[in-house]
């Protein structure tokens, strides 16, 4: 079935391990980066080195347009058949925002927020990174429907690391 996974760095070689995904996704600060994980070929590795700043005046290496745009362009050279792995460091907020932006590319228009209720019920831990899902809903045209989405979503559950969430493309 296809599905994206979201996990926390130190869950990572487990569920590559247990889920083995075609493509990973990798959300670390540039200095925290991390090589690719054996039995994943290098070119089904994107590694973006981004911050987890909501506020792009707050630090260096905030999300940034062209982060959606490397995420966009790799998700979607993704078939569907293994699972896509998306992590961060805590598995809640930039892995979160990743998936987010993925179920909305893949399954369409007018379908966010029941996208962000699905979210909320199967992560009740995910904050997805707002400054992420900005970029993201600029660059799908989406006119505010993503961060209106994630209004919806209420308030997360305060956890210091999210435990695998699963969001299957059918049925969300």
């Amino acid at each position: 079935m296809p599905r994206v996974l979201v996990v926390s760095l130190s869950q990572l070689n487990d569920a590559i391990a247990i889920h083995r995904p075609s493509h990973v996704v990798t959300l670390l600060s540039p200095e925290s980066m991390i090589p690719t994980a054996q039995g994943i070929p290098a070119e089904r590795h994107l590694r973006l080195g981004v911050n987890d700043i909501a506020d792009p005046s707050e630090g260096s290496d905030p999300p940034c347009p062209s982060h959606i745009e490397q995420l966009l362009r790799f998700t979607r050279a993704w078939d569907t058949q293994a699972p896509l792995l998306i992590h961060c460091w805590a598995g809640i907020s930039r892995s979160m925002a990743c998936a987010f932006t993925v179920l909305c590319d893949r399954l369409g228009r007018d379908r966010e927020i029941a996208i962000a209720r699905a979210m909320r019920r199967r992560a009740p831990h995910a904050a997805p990174n707002r400054l992420l899902v900005r970029h993201a809903d600029a660059l799908l045209n989406r006119d505010g429907r993503m961060i209106a989405a994630l209004n919806s979503m209420g308030t997360p559950l305060a956890v210091g690391e999210g435990v695998l969430s699963d969001f299957p493309l059918a049925n969300l």
